[in-house]
């Protein structure tokens, strides 16, 4: 049986994946996703090592966090973030953060 050319192509999961959630996504959860991409930028170097954003349900972002102390320190930092991932999403797109223990 012959492959046709179409199909020994190799492409990138990520291609696959953002044109599969484009299908089923609103535009706005298509925004939501660039967190991750400005994730480090956002919060800078010491929160990005210890955190990872999760999922969204809605505007809520859930950000996993490596242990109970930094998950209490970032619950002072919170409006803070939020302000400074919506600043670097152009949009305020993320209304609140629900931290949550987690590997990061």
């Amino acid at each position: 049986m012959a492959k046709s050319k179409k199909n020994s192509e190799l492409v990138h999961i990520g291609n696959i994946l953002n044109n599969v959630l484009k299908t089923c996504r609103s535009d706005c959860d298509e925004e939501l996703s660039k967190v991750w991409s400005l994730w480090e930028s956002a919060v800078g170097d010491v929160i990005a090592k210890n955190t990872k954003p999760e999922a969204f349900k809605g505007k809520l972002l859930l950000v996993l966090v490596n242990s109970h102390p930094w998950m209490h320190q970032l619950q002072f930092l919170k409006k803070d973030i939020i302000n400074k991932v919506n600043q670097a999403l152009g949009k305020e797109l993320v209304q609140d953060i629900k931290f949550k223990i987690g590997p990061v």
